[in-house]
């Protein structure tokens, strides 16, 4: 039987903002030509303004306080149910980061599984970085001593230019494991795969705000960050080096914490598939010490 159904036109995928838990197009009404690395175009990504990244930061320092008093395992069980859905969507950023670094498919599958992975492997910390960090500290005097981290606030990630998806990860999975809530500026060439991991944040258990997701400039978007009063910390691993210098010197205003670029290889990029370690995970934490008297029990003075 011949098939005489009229030839259809696909359906573009129309790519928005992820703040609050929402999707909105740039307040501006600005779009931007997003394409492969040969030049194809691939879709228009919204091109935010301070507006919107004021905007994010609300809806950050919002979401905090029930995120950050959350228990650390409960932040695991969420965490982890990303990556479940990642996995689900594994065609999808396979295409996705394929499209945006130029690589082949197998090469792209094998980055969106590292990606996978890495994130599993931050959301196994929550419950457990505490016990590395924290501890009870000697003193000489009948007290107790005890220092136990606590997250940040409201960060600012710039994402990685080079790597649209496991070092998108790498940046992100970290700042909220610890209880943070982030603003995060995607690469400005490869911002699809940011986009469409909003998606996965709004359909899992992640609440609204604790992930903010902006497209656009990243000088122009990061630069009311770095300013912003509300915001506690900024993580310039997306930044160049003059950028980053600015960016640096407008957080001093207010003491936000800043985590500088990374050095990078020989070949002018970062290594996200070396193993992370935990300084991302300590990189937004504060230390909080308690003093507590012990106590006497009877006559004989003994303490506990």
């Amino acid at each position: 039987m011949s098939d005489n159904r009229p030839n259809r036109l696909s359906v573009f995928k129309t790519y928005k903002l992820y703040v609050g838990g929402k999707f909105p197009r740039s307040e501006s009404g600005r779009v931007y030509e997003v394409t492969d690395s040969k030049g194809k175009w691939l879709a228009n990504a919204p091109q935010s303004s301070r507006k919107d990244a004021r905007d994010a930061v609300v809806a950050a320092r919002k979401a905090f306080g029930g995120w950050s008093g959350a228990t650390a395992y409960n932040r695991g069980q969420v965490l982890y149910r990303v990556a479940e859905m990642l996995e689900g969507r594994r065609d999808q950023f396979t295409r996705e980061v394929a499209e945006a670094e130029g690589l082949s498919k197998s090469r792209a599958a094998a980055v969106v599984d590292a990606a996978v992975d890495r994130w599993v492997w931050y959301a196994g910390w929550t419950d457990k970085i505490g016990q590395v960090v924290g501890g009870a500290n000697p003193v000489a005097g009948p007290f107790f001593n005890l220092s136990t981290p606590e997250p940040t606030g409201v960060v600012a990630v710039l994402a990685p230019q080079e790597s649209s998806f496991l070092g998108l990860v790498s940046v992100i999975a970290p700042v909220i494991a610890t209880g943070n809530t982030a603003v995060v500026v995607a690469s400005a060439a490869s911002p699809l795969p940011a986009l469409s991991l909003g998606e996965v944040l709004a359909t899992s258990d992640v609440p609204g705000g604790v992930v903010n997701i902006l497209s656009g400039r990243t000088a122009e978007i990061a630069a009311p960050l770095a300013s912003h009063q509300d915001v506690n910390a900024i993580d310039l691993t997306g930044a160049d080096p003059a950028l980053a210098k600015e960016l640096e010197t407008a957080a001093a205003d207010n003491l936000k914490r800043v985590l500088r670029p990374q050095p990078v290889d020989e070949g002018g990029a970062a290594d996200w598939s070396a193993d992370p370690g935990t300084h991302r995970l300590t990189a937004f934490l504060e230390t909080k010490t308690v003093w507590h008297p012990t106590g006497a029990l009877g006559v004989s003075g003994s303490s506990y």
